[in-house]
C-alpha cells in the first residue's frame, strides 16, 4: 500500500479516485504543528532552535497517518506547490520520524490543478523535499515570532489598549494610517468647469471649455463664482464652430491571467468579496478541480492550456477572435516568486461550475483567462475642436467608439477610483460646420482628498511596495479588523484610534521596523534563502542583533517617558494651530472657569490614551486621543440643561467611547452617543437620555411598543419579541404603521423577532469528515454560526450566512474544537468527598500570558 498526504479531505477523496486501489490518500487538514504561544519556542540562545507542538485537534488525526505510513511500501508527500504546501510535508516528515513511522522509500510530488492527467503526471514526476524553500519558511516563521513575541510585551506594558504586533501587519497599517493623515492634511480647493451642451444633425453632445480670453485653462484656471461666470457668459454670446476634427485609433490589449494578489483585486472591484472570502472559495474551487492553484505570483499558462483556450475562442467567436500567435506574459511584481501556473481554468470548454458566490468567482477566473488570449481590441477616439470668432475662446468634445471589441466582448479589467474617460458617441463633424446651442452650465466643484484604501487597492498597494506575499494578504487584513485597528464603511478602510496610537508608537520607537524598504528588503532577503545561496540563521542572526537591544530599550523606559514622547511626536495632529493664535494647548473648561496652568496633553489610561489636562483632579476635563485639537469637535463637559428637570447634561467619554450623563451617583442617567449622529447636540442628548420612546399600544395586542437602543444597536420590542430598526433616527421617527410592520417582518424571518423555539436552518451543507455530524448555518441571538451537532463556530462578520461553503464551515468547526471549550462552559465539577482532614491547597504557579503573535 502506498500513501498519500494531502491537505484537505475533498482533494483526498478526488485524488484517491484518481489513483486506484493501492493507493490509501490521507489529509492533514493544513499545517499540523506549530510554535506554540509561550516564550521561548524560538531560542536565539541556541542557534533559533525552534519548539514545535502538534495541534490539538490533530492528535487523532495523525495518530491515522501514522498507522498507516507503518504499513505503506511508500510515502508519497503531494501538499500545495508552495513554501506553505513544502512546510507541511516537512512537518508531516518530521513528526513521522520521531514515532518511528517512516516507511523505506519517501517522495514529495506537486501538481498544479487536481485532474486525473495532472496528478498522473506528478506522480510518475516524483522529487526530493526543496530544503532551501522550507529554510524560507523557517525563517519566515522564526521572524514572524520573534517580532511578534518580543514586541507585543513591550505594547502592553507601554502602551495602553494595543493588543499585538506583527512585521507585515503593522507595515499594512502605517498604509492606512499615513492616508488618513493625507486626508485630514487636505484643503479642498474651489474651482469650477464651463460646458456647453450641444447637438448637431439630431446627436446631442457636450463640450467643454478648454480656453477662456486666450489662456489654457487648467483644473483650477476658474477658481472662482465670478470668474466662472463671464467665461460662461463668452460661450453663451459666442458663436463656435468645428475648427478641426482629429481621429485616432487606439489599441487595447488584454489583462494577463489571474495571480493570487490580481484575483483578489478584481473580486473586491467586481463581486465586492473580501481578500479572505476570495481566498475560500478559490480553494474550494480548485479542490474541486475546477481551476488550477489560486496562490500564485505566475502571469503565464501552460502551452497546452493556451492551446485549449484558443480553441475555445475559436468555437466561441469568430476566428478573428483569436490572434495568430499565442500572447506570453510576465510578471512585473516585485519579489515575484513561486512562478507557478496563473490562477485558470482546468477546462475551457466548461463555462460554469457551481452556484452562488462560487459560480461568479469561477465566471471570473474563466473569463479573465480567456480574455488574455483574444485579440487586441480596437478603438477610435475622436476629438473635435470648436472656436468662436474672436479665436479667444475655445470648446472640445471627446468620445469614443469601439471598431472591433477582440478580448473585450468576454472581459474588461476594473480600475480603482476610475474618472470618467468621455467615451460617448459624437456626431459626424467636419471643419467649419457650427453646431446648435442648447444651453452652458458653470458647475462648482472642489478637488478630493485621495480615496481612503479599500481592499483591492491596499493589496495592490503592498504588492508594488514587494510587501508580505500575496497568500498572506487575506490573512494580515482579516487580523488588522480582529485587532479593531481598523474598521470598514462602505468597503473602504478607515483607522481607529488604537490603530493611529500603535502607528505613532511604532514610528517613534522602532521607525526602521515599519520602514517600507527594511520590510520589502526582508522579502529579498527571504528570497535569498528560498533560493539556497543563504542560511536562514544567519539572517535571523542579522535581524536578531538590532531588533532585541532596540526591544529592551524600549521597554526599560517608564510609561510616562513614552507618553510624553508620543505626546511630542503627535503635537501636530493633537493640538493644531488655532485660528485665533491662541495656545492650541491651552485647557479650554480652565479658561472658562478662570483656572491658570491648564495644559493640555497625552495621557495614558487603562483603556486607552486620551488628552487631559495638567490641573487634574481640580479639573476634569478630557478628549478623546483621536479627538484633534482645533477642529471644533465635540468636547466633554456640561453641555446644557434638560429642559424638563434643568438637570446638568454632560458628556463624557468612557471604555466604549462617548456618552451623556445627567444626574449623579446610582441615580444618575447615562446613554451612549451613537456614532451615526453626525450633527449631535442638546436636543439629542435629551431624546437619548428619555428613551426608551413608547410608540403607542400595538392594534392587536394592546400591549405597548418600545422603541430603544440597545448593545446590538436599534431595535423594537413588543410582547418579548424585537424587531430591528435601521439607524438611531428612526428609533424617533418611526410610526405605529411602520412598527407593526417590522415586528411582523422579524416574526416571518424566525430572527430576533420570533417567539422563542427551534431555529430552521439557513441551510444544510453536508456532514463533516471528522465527526460526522450535519454541518448547518444556523441564526443565533449573536449572530449566524456553522455547527456540526457538537461545535458551534460563528460565522465572520464579513461573510454572509448564505455564502458559507462546506469547506469553510469545516475550517470554522475545526478551528473552533481546537481552543476547547469556552470558559465556564466546561464539565461541572463533582462535589468534593468529605475526608477526615482537609489537604492545605497547593501554590499555584502565576500563569504566563501568552504573547499575541500575529504576522
Amino acid at each position: 500500500m502506498q500513501l498519500v498526504i494531502v491537505e484537505s479531505p475533498a482533494k483526498a477523496k478526488t485524488i484517491e479516485k484518481y489513483l486506484g486501489q493501492d493507493f490509501k490518500v490521507l489529509a492533514s487538514y493544513g499545517h499540523v504543528r506549530d510554535l506554540p504561544e509561550k516564550d521561548g519556542s524560538v531560542d536565539p540562545e541556541d542557534g533559533f532552535a525552534m519548539q514545535w507542538e502538534l495541534y490539538g485537534d490533530k492528535q487523532s488525526r495523525f495518530r491515522e497517518i501514522a498507522d498507516a505510513a507503518k504499513g505503506a511500501s511508500r510515502l508519497v508527500l503531494a501538499t500545495d506547490p508552495d513554501r506553505e504546501g513544502e512546510a507541511i510535508s516537512w512537518h508531516v516528515l518530521e513528526l513521522l520520524k520521531k514515532r518511528k513511522a517512516l516507511p523505506a522509500q519517501v517522495q514529495r510530488v506537486t501538481f498544479n490543478a487536481i485532474t486525473k492527467q495532472a496528478v498522473t503526471e506528478a506522480m510518475a514526476r516524483p522529487r526530493e523535499l526543496d530544503q532551501p524553500l522550507i529554510d524560507a519558511y523557517l525563517a519566515r516563521r522564526a521572524l514572524d515570532y520573534l517580532f511578534g513575541f518580543t514586541l507585543s510585551p513591550v505594547l502592553w506594558r507601554k502602551l495602553p489598549g494595543a493588543k499585538s504586533a506583527g512585521r507585515v501587519q503593522s507595515v499594512a497599517l502605517r498604509l492606512i494610517v499615513e492616508r488618513e493623515r493625507e486626508i485630514e492634511a487636505f484643503r479642498a480647493e474651489e474651482y469650477w468647469s464651463v460646458v456647453a451642451h450641444m447637438q448637431h444633425d439630431g446627436t446631442a453632445f457636450d463640450a467643454r471649455l478648454v480656453k477662456f480670453r486666450g489662456e489654457k485653462l487648467e483644473r483650477l484656471s476658474l477658481g472662482a463664482e465670478g470668474i466662472a461666470m463671464e467665461a460662461k457668459a463668452a460661450v453663451e454670446n459666442g458663436r463656435f464652430t468645428v475648427e478641426g476634427v482629429e481621429t485616432k485609433p487606439v489599441k487595447r490589449n488584454p489583462a494577463p491571467p489571474f495571480t493570487t494578489s490580481t484575483l483578489q483585486q478584481e473580486a473586491a472591484r467586481k463581486l465586492g468579496y473580501s481578500a479572505q472570502h476570495t481566498m475560500r472559495l478559490a480553494q474550494t474551487l480548485y479542490e474541486a478541480g475546477a481551476i488550477t492553484y489560486m496562490r500564485t505570483d505566475g502571469v503565464q499558462m501552460d502551452m497546452s492550456a493556451i492551446h485549449a483556450a484558443r480553441d475555445a475562442i475559436a468555437a466561441r467567436f469568430s476566428e478573428d477572435y483569436r490572434p495568430e500567435k499565442p500572447r506570453f506574459y510576465s510578471t512585473k511584481a516585485k519579489n515575484a516568486q513561486e512562478a507557478h501556473e496563473a490562477i485558470r481554468p482546468t477546462d475551457f470548454t466548461r463555462e460554469r461550475v457551481g452556484s452562488g458566490d462560487e459560480a461568479k468567482l469561477y465566471d471570473l477566473i474563466f473569463k479573465r483567462a480567456m480574455a488574455s488570449q483574444m485579440a487586441t481590441a480596437q478603438l477610435e477616439r475622436t476629438t473635435v475642436t470648436l472656436r468662436d470668432a474672436t479665436g479667444q475662446h475655445e470648446l472640445r468634445a471627446t468620445g469614443q467608439v469601439i471598431r472591433f471589441p477582440g478580448f473585450l466582448a468576454v472581459y474588461q479589467e476594473g480600475l480603482d477610483d476610475a474618472d470618467d474617460d468621455e467615451s460617448g458617441l459624437l456626431p459626424v463633424m467636419k471643419a467649419g460646420d457650427s453646431p446648435a446651442k442648447l444651453g452652458v452650465d458653470a458647475t462648482q466643484h472642489f478637488t478630493q482628498p485621495p480615496a481612503r484604501f479599500s481592499e483591492a487597492s491596499l493589496v495592490k498597494r503592498l504588492e508594488e511596495l514587494g510587501i508580505g506575499r500575496p497568500s498572506t494578504y487575506a490573512s494580515t487584513i482579516q487580523t488588522l479588523r480582529n485587532r479593531a485597528y481598523v474598521r470598514m464603511e462602505k468597503n473602504r478602510f478607515f483607522a481607529e484610534e488604537s490603530g493611529r496610537l500603535l502607528t505613532a508608537f511604532l514610528e517613534r520607537f522602532f521607525p526602521n521596523y515599519v520602514a517600507y524598504d527594511f520590510t520589502a528588503g526582508m522579502e529579498d532577503e527571504l528570497d535569498v534563502v528560498s533560493d539556497g545561496r543563504e542560511d536562514y540563521k544567519i539572517l535571523l542572526e542579522r535581524f536578531w542583533r538590532d531588533f532585541k537591544p532596540k526591544a529592551d530599550e524600549v521597554m526599560a523606559k517608564m510609561p510616562s517617558e513614552v507618553t510624553e514622547a508620543l505626546d511630542e511626536y503627535l503635537s501636530d495632529f493633537l493640538f493644531p494651530p488655532r485660528e485665533d493664535g491662541s495656545d492650541p494647548r491651552a485647557c479650554p473648561l480652565c479658561a472658562a472657569e478662570g483656572r491658570a496652568g491648564g495644559r493640555l496633553s497625552l495621557r495614558g489610561g487603562r483603556y486607552g490614551a486620551f488628552v487631559a489636562c495638567a490641573n487634574y483632579p481640580e479639573c476634569k476635563y478630557t478628549r478623546r486621543f483621536a479627538q484633534p485639537g482645533g477642529e471644533g469637535g465635540a468636547e466633554d463637559g456640561v453641555i446644557g440643561q434638560h429642559p424638563e428637570t434643568g438637570e446638568d447634561i454632560t458628556r463624557k467619554t468612557g471604555r466604549y467611547g462617548p456618552y451623556v450623563e445627567m444626574g449623579s451617583g446610582k441615580e444618575a442617567k447615562r446613554a451612549s452617543i451613537p456614532k451615526d449622529l453626525d450633527d449631535f447636540d442638546l436636543d439629542w442628548a435629551v431624546k437619548l437620555l428619555d428613551l426608551p420612546r413608547i410608540i403607542g399600544a400595538h392594534p392587536d395586542t394592546g400591549l405597548e411598543i418600545e422603541a430603544n437602543i440597545g448593545r446590538y444597536g436599534p431595535y423594537l420590542r413588543h410582547d418579548g419579541k424585537y424587531g430591528k430598526l435601521s439607524n438611531t433616527r428612526e428609533v424617533f421617527e418611526v410610526g405605529m404603521n411602520r412598527a407593526v410592520d417590522i415586528l411582523a417582518q422579524a416574526a416571518n424571518r424566525g430572527g430576533a423577532g420570533a417567539a422563542r423555539g427551534k431555529a430552521e436552518a439557513i441551510a444544510t451543507l453536508g456532514q463533516h469528515p471528522t465527526s460526522g455530524g450535519e454541518i448547518k448555518v444556523m441564526p443565533g441571538r449573536y449572530g449566524p454560526y456553522v455547527t456540526d451537532g457538537t461545535t458551534n463556530a460563528t460565522i465572520p462578520r464579513d461573510t454572509k450566512p448564505e455564502d458559507v461553503t462546506l469547506a469553510a464551515a469545516i475550517e470554522l468547526i475545526d478551528a473552533r474544537a481546537a481552543k476547547g471549550p469556552a470558559k465556564g462552559k466546561g464539565k461541572k465539577k463533582a462535589p468534593a468527598r468529605k475526608t477526615a482532614a482537609k489537604k492545605a491547597p497547593a501554590k499555584k504557579a502565576p500563569a504566563k500570558k501568552k504573547a499575541a503573535a500575529t504576522k
